[in-house]
């Protein structure tokens, strides 16, 4: 008898031989969660290929080179916005001073550099620091103060605006004249570089999954089928060849020629990598999403609750001074009303994207996509020249639709086992 109960079954994937069932059974499994309901960034992406189709089909401007670009560009204070919200939502909080932070941090940075002449890396820097300590003030007050997440963030939201009308006065408005902060938004990369940063991220991916099957075999834990990295690289290689294929092309109407992938782009993409591979890849993720599922069984295991609620709003707001940063390189100018406006389209873009409101539950790809979402909805109404009603309309029915199916997917059978 304890020889039949030790042999595993014939059929079953068997730990230790490097397998995790083959590409079939991936793809079932695959769609058994999402019957079950963990459909993540799904429907957003259906959003985004539809909507593309759509004003494609409506609009003889929306798929132009110039357009794209532009879309990308509109696309990053909002997204690194989400990408930050994410890591307090995981834990099912809210950070509703997320915006005027970075609003914030921009007026301390404008205030270093266009009045005391500060070098505006050294500058930014502060900037940096002067969110993470807000970050490290609302986590102290929420984990071991007790004071909800909600009343705590939006006293700031009030406050911090009377801060920034004290920083640059009533009315106040300072000009962003660095050459490199307005070129983050405004300027394209060589075109030999958009090649080299696909090359990377190629080269990236193909490394990072190598190295997690070796790990993986070598503790005796089973690995999904090779097929799938092979898969991810070969997507990773034709959609983004065609994209920088797409955006390396003269996009300019005029007699100098604009080429190249937008020089926001790779920053936006490397902060989101380094966020997810510490969520995916650390134990501190492990725990982020732990708490966000059940906080009492997470303390139980052993995990510091506190602590981890703290670097997640820490991380919270350091993130949003670079979705500041991005704002005022697009716009050129510093006022007290920056960031005040943008902090429920960054909720708003993580819960399309798929990242649940009721925590544990929620990747930062799934909050990027969100936002590109949100971003291509207000750039196709506007090109169609609706008002900017209809798109506030529209963006709210996206929104209360994606928070439904958030919550009845929650209601389905065996979705808690599902839950990271």
């Amino acid at each position: 008898m304890t020889i039949e109960a030790e042999t595993p079954q014939a059929d079953a994937p068997l730990i230790g031989t490097g397998h995790e069932g083959t590409l079939n059974e991936q793809f079932v499994a695959y769609v058994q969660r999402v019957r079950g309901g963990d459909m993540g960034m799904l429907p957003a992406l259906a959003g985004l290929f539809v909507l593309t189709i759509l004003f494609t089909t409506l609009s003889s401007v929306f798929f132009t080179k110039a357009n794209i670009a532009n879309l990308l560009t509109q696309t990053a204070a909002l997204m690194m916005l989400s990408v930050a919200l994410t890591f307090v939502i995981v834990i099912a909080e809210i950070d509703l001073s997320a915006g005027v932070t970075s609003g914030l941090g921009m007026a301390v940075f404008i205030l270093l550099v266009n009045s005391n002449h500060w070098n505006w890396v050294l500058a930014f820097i502060v900037a940096l620091l002067c969110g993470a300590t807000l970050g490290f003030f609302i986590g102290v007050f929420v984990a071991k103060v007790g004071i909800p997440s909600f009343v705590i963030t939006l006293g700031l939201f009030l406050g911090l605006q009377g801060l920034m009308l004290v920083l640059l006065g009533k009315g106040g408005s300072y000009r962003v004249e660095t050459p490199a902060v307005v070129a983050i938004m405004n300027k394209p990369m060589a075109v030999w570089l958009g090649w080299a940063l696909l090359a990377a991220i190629v080269l990236i991916s193909l490394g990072t999954g190598l190295y997690d099957r070796r790990r993986r075999i070598a503790a005796g834990v089973a690995v999904r089928p090779i097929a799938l990295l092979w898969i991810r690289v070969g997507l990773w290689i034709v959609l983004g060849g065609l994209a920088v294929g797409f955006l390396s092309q003269n996009r300019s109407s005029g007699i100098f020629p604009i080429e190249g992938v937008p020089i926001v782009v790779p920053f936006a993409l490397g902060i989101v990598w380094i966020g997810q591979t510490i969520l995916d890849r650390t134990s501190f993720g492990l725990h982020v999403y732990a708490i966000g599922g059940n906080p009492e069984a997470a303390r139980r295991a052993g995990i510091n609750v506190a602590r981890v609620r703290i670097a997640c709003f820490l991380a919270c707001s350091t993130l949003a001074v670079v979705s500041g940063l991005f704002t005022v390189s697009q716009v050129g100018v510093v006022q007290s009303a920056t960031g005040r406006d943008i902090v429920l389209s960054g909720v708003g873009a993580a819960v399309i994207g798929g990242v649940s409101l009721f925590g544990g539950r929620g990747r930062l790809a799934q909050a990027a996509v969100g936002a590109l979402l949100i971003s291509m909805i207000t750039n196709g109404l506007g090109l169609l020249g609706l008002s900017a009603g209809i798109t506030f309309m529209v963006t709210g029915g996206v929104l209360i639709l994606a928070a439904t199916i958030d919550a009845v997917s929650r209601r389905r059978p065996g979705v808690a086992a599902l839950v990271r």
